[in-house]
């Protein structure tokens, strides 16, 4: 769809002896920031979508659902083959076809906007764009994440993911309430402009950005070989991940349930405790270990867990989500980081897009599991579910720890 240009070759992986210095911070962000651009094209039209398809254009609810939710099948469907176009070709090449999507994305957008008179054509137009944004998802997150690996050498890769995972959250949080002001203002015209505008301009920085050699004649991994080695760590993730699906998809519903206001601020004292841990406490990792980071963070979830299924009060509610942000924070990279050490260098790209497809999986399905169960038991059931889920993947990383101790 987007064929790279032939004068750019990026880097998936380097060899021993071409391996980069480590370099800090400010380095690093010049990489996940295409992370913080894909996850602002997806965010801008995420809150204006289903009520523009739903009220405006007279589709139904499960349309519009549809429209948002086929992003995450695309994400999760392109995530090998990002992985591979990152370890083969160049991770460099991955973000430059990630910001070509999303700005493509934008484009349809546009066309979508254009043809509102006709109703077809837009959802159609709608659908595509959302499919184009779920590619560059993959394509963005996976390429930048693994070419600031290779660009800061391997010691700083918990703290590329980590940032990583700033920049996804950070960029949801900016765009939606954006997206809002921009439709109320201008209508969704004005989205699909700024969407061209931030990826456009961002293709434009990439292409100006070094690559990294690829490493020549490296052999890689089959995808199945790599699928099965990082899959124990995957369901970890995925498994832990239950704790915030529940917690974004419910905690409205669980407080008008027993008649408390506040329900907003448990989704901020998440977001707070998730950041801050990222930012003070990222540098860990390298000192104690992914596996012992990863075991003590899932004994905070688990705890938040209880507070929240038990919740009395509303302050007890707002504890466990601030305990479910503080826990779930450094999971990711700490399980990350013990993923990409299951599979060869020249094989990570293909690791990373693996394992973060754990995190999408977990992210489709927990919230109509947890939905039947809550029709069955009611809504302090999901936050049991939630409790169950972790604790599960607390087990799955004590049984990795042991197994690679012994």
């Amino acid at each position: 769809m987007f064929p790279p240009c032939a004068m750019e070759y990026a880097a998936a992986s380097f060899s021993a002896k071409s391996q980069p210095a480590h370099r800090g911070t400010r380095h690093i962000l010049g990489f996940v920031y295409f992370t913080f651009i894909c996850y602002l094209s997806i965010g801008l039209p995420l809150a204006v979508l289903p009520p523009y398809i739903h009220l405006r254009m007279g589709y139904d609810a499960v349309l519009a659902g549809l429209a948002i939710s086929i992003q995450y099948v695309a994400t999760l469907a392109s995530r090998p083959w990002a992985g591979r176009i990152s370890d083969s070709v160049g991770a460099k090449v991955s973000v430059l076809w990630g910001m070509g999507a999303c700005t493509g994305s934008g484009v349809a957008l546009l066309v979508a906007a254009a043809l509102h008179a006709m109703p077809r054509l837009s959802f159609a137009c709608l659908i595509v764009s959302r499919l184009v944004l779920g590619v560059g998802e993959s394509l963005g997150s996976t390429g930048a994440t693994l070419w600031g690996i290779t660009s800061t050498g391997p010691e700083s890769t918990a703290e590329v993911i980590g940032l990583n995972g700033i920049s996804t959250y950070g960029g949801m949080a900016i765009a939606a309430p954006l997206g809002v002001v921009l439709y109320n203002q201008w209508g969704l015209y004005a989205i699909g402009v700024v969407t061209i505008l931030i990826a456009g301009v961002s293709l434009l920085f990439a292409l100006r950005k070094a690559p990294v050699p690829v490493t020549e004649g490296a052999e890689h991994l089959p995808f199945t070989r790599v699928l099965g080695r990082v899959t124990p760590h995957g369901m970890g993730l995925a498994l832990a991940g239950v704790g915030y699906s529940v917690l974004a998809t419910f905690i409205a519903l669980y407080y008008a349930s027993l008649h408390w206001k506040g329900a907003a601020l448990c989704l901020t004292a998440f977001g707070l405790a998730y950041i801050t841990v990222r930012v003070l406490f990222i540098r860990t990792i390298s000192h104690f270990g992914g596996f012992p980071v990863a075991i003590a963070s899932l004994l905070l979830q688990a705890v938040g867990m209880v507070l929240l299924w038990q919740a009395a009060a509303p302050w007890m509610a707002l504890a466990g989500a601030a305990l479910d942000g503080f826990g779930l924070s450094l999971v990711f990279p700490a399980l990350g980081v013990e993923a990409v050490k299951r599979v060869p260098e020249h094989s990570r790209g293909s690791a990373l897009a693996v394992f973060t497809a754990f995190s999408d999986v977990s992210f489709s399905l927990a919230g109509p599991i947890a939905g039947a169960i809550i029709g069955l038991y009611g809504y302090p059931s999901a936050f049991l579910f939630a409790l169950v889920s972790v604790t599960t993947a607390l087990g799955i990383v004590i049984v990795l720890r042991r197994t690679q101790m012994a």
